[in-house]
């Protein structure tokens, strides 16, 4: 679980709602027309720029990002030595028994154990990386475009709202309330955007980044293993995607 991130959520969610509850009546916050604007208009035009299946496996890899840790770089490079050990002991053959939910992992352990070349080796793992960014490019870009649409939306909901305003000039009491009811849907738009959509393709956009440095981490593990690089020197290799503040120290008495 992604504490920071739920924790930013509730915590932006109670500021908005305790400003709103001490600042006057909630009830006059609640608009069910504006509300069907913003979000009914946002999911719409979101279905017209993507596929369905697209923008349902944004909102899929969104909960998965907040419901599942991420795997540190640190963790990733204690991960390749071992296999390093593992080749070191029993020869590349053995890599072809390793068991790991990662599938980045375990084709590399395939590869390695096929004895594949290490330009193969490099250009298909590269290629699954691209691949990786490409597909989670996609599904930031829903999240960003419909933080871009949200806001429109409610600026939409707004001019209606003073369209229907201004057809009742002739009755001034209606005139304040109308007004408030115009600008909700704005309000509604806005905080849409900036502490949902937003905030959830940046956090995409992190997480992009650490799986990335995980897979090029095991790529260049891979190809030091083949290389049958020492342990000490896979170590120096893999390191170098880490600030140096983060490296822990090796333990080459494990290293053989």
């Amino acid at each position: 679980m992604d504490f920071a991130s739920i924790l930013g959520i509730l915590s932006g969610l109670a500021l908005i709602v305790s400003a709103i509850y001490l600042g006057g009546d909630f009830h006059i916050f609640i608009n069910v027309p504006g509300l069907m604007i913003v979000v009914g208009g946002t999911i719409a035009a979101t279905l017209l720029t993507f596929q369905f299946k697209d923008v349902l496996a944004a909102f899929k890899s969104a909960f998965i990002v907040f419901a599942q840790d991420r795997t540190k770089p640190q963790q990733m490079i204690h991960t390749m030595l071992e296999l390093s050990k593992v080749s070191h002991r029993n020869g590349l053959l053995a890599l072809a028994n390793v068991e790991t939910t990662s599938k980045f992992l375990k084709r590399a352990c395939n590869l390695l154990a096929d004895a594949a070349s290490e330009d193969f080796i490099r250009q298909t793992l590269q290629t699954e990386i691209d691949s990786l960014i490409a597909r989670h490019f996609t599904v930031q870009d829903i999240f960003k475009k419909m933080a871009s649409y949200a806001p429109a939306f409610g600026m939409l909901g707004t001019l209606i709202g003073l369209v229907q305003m201004l057809s009742q000039l002739d009755n001034p009491d209606t005139i304040g309330p109308a007004m408030a009811v115009a600008l909700l849907t704005t309000f509604y738009g806005s905080l849409m955007s900036t502490m949902f959509f937003l905030p959830i393709a940046g956090k995409l956009r992190a997480r992009t980044l650490l799986e990335v440095q995980n897979l090029e981490i095991i790529r260049e593990g891979a190809i030091s293993i083949l290389s049958n690089d020492n342990y000490l020197n896979v170590y120096e290799r893999l390191s170098s995607y880490i600030p140096e503040a983060q490296r822990q120290p090796v333990n080459l008495g494990k290293g053989g």
